[in-house]
């Protein structure tokens, strides 16, 4: 199977309470969060080394901030990878603690 073709997905673990990101049968990934009221705070994230460079935070991040997002929940990062990501898209403002949300 060359690289090309590998298939990544997403998937949300509830029962770890996090976002896994699967590299064909691996799992790269994932980013831990914790749910507080209607906020989901995400506070850990970690990507395999061995899938360095290919992409799959990004793709991680994206995911988990659009499938909060689409629950009805705000965002708050705690995560810094997390954090990073949201700080170079404002358009998810709206929907973060701290950025378009004052609490």
């Amino acid at each position: 199977m060359t690289e090309s073709t590998v298939a990544t997905k997403v998937v949300h673990n509830e029962g770890k309470d996090r976002y896994e990101i699967w590299y064909g049968d691996e799992l790269a990934g994932f980013t831990e969060y914790e749910e507080r009221d209607d906020e989901t705070v995400f506070i850990h994230t970690e990507i395999d080394k061995a899938f360095g460079g290919k992409g799959l935070g990004t793709v991680l991040a994206r995911k988990a901030v659009e499938d909060v997002i689409a629950r009805g929940q705000v965002i708050r990062a705690e995560c810094p990878f997390i954090k990073a990501y949201l700080d170079k898209h404002s358009e998810y403002d709206e929907h973060v603690v701290g950025k378009g949300i004052t609490r």
